[in-house]
């Protein structure tokens, strides 16, 4: 597990590879993660929308932005967690993600950032 705080936001991550399969005639590797969030903070706060860099060994920087997660914008009083689960498809069996969530401090209604440790996305066979 991988994990770091940002403003009292602490963001914990697992990965697990889910597999391989074609399509379009091409090779895919399944990876899926699970992010928590926590606040430890003293302040009610809410993820308004993230911004991913997803790192392939044979292809580009993908940066992928959007609104909340999975369709939710979670607010999360102190002492409060939300846990989702997503995945990224990539064109080799090595790579990494990190990233930011845009989030808003409801007590003093500034924004920040709490950022994502940067995490490996790696098929077991691989691994040397």
């Amino acid at each position: 597990m991988i994990q770091q705080v940002t403003r009292g936001i602490k963001i914990s991550v697992e990965t697990s590879f889910e597999g391989t399969f074609f399509k379009n005639y091409k090779m895919h590797f399944a990876f899926g993660y699970q992010i928590t969030i926590a606040n430890q903070s003293k302040d009610s706060v809410q993820l308004t929308s993230r911004h991913w860099q997803i790192f392939d060994a044979l292809n580009s920087i993908e940066i992928v932005d959007g609104e909340g997660v999975i369709g939710k914008k979670p607010v999360l009083k102190p002492g409060e967690s939300h846990t989702y689960q997503s995945g990224s498809l990539l064109s080799s069996p090595i790579g990494a993600m990190r990233g930011h969530f845009n989030m808003v401090n409801f007590t003093t209604t500034k924004k920040f950032r709490v950022f994502i440790p940067t995490f490996k996305l790696s098929a077991p066979f691989a691994l040397n």
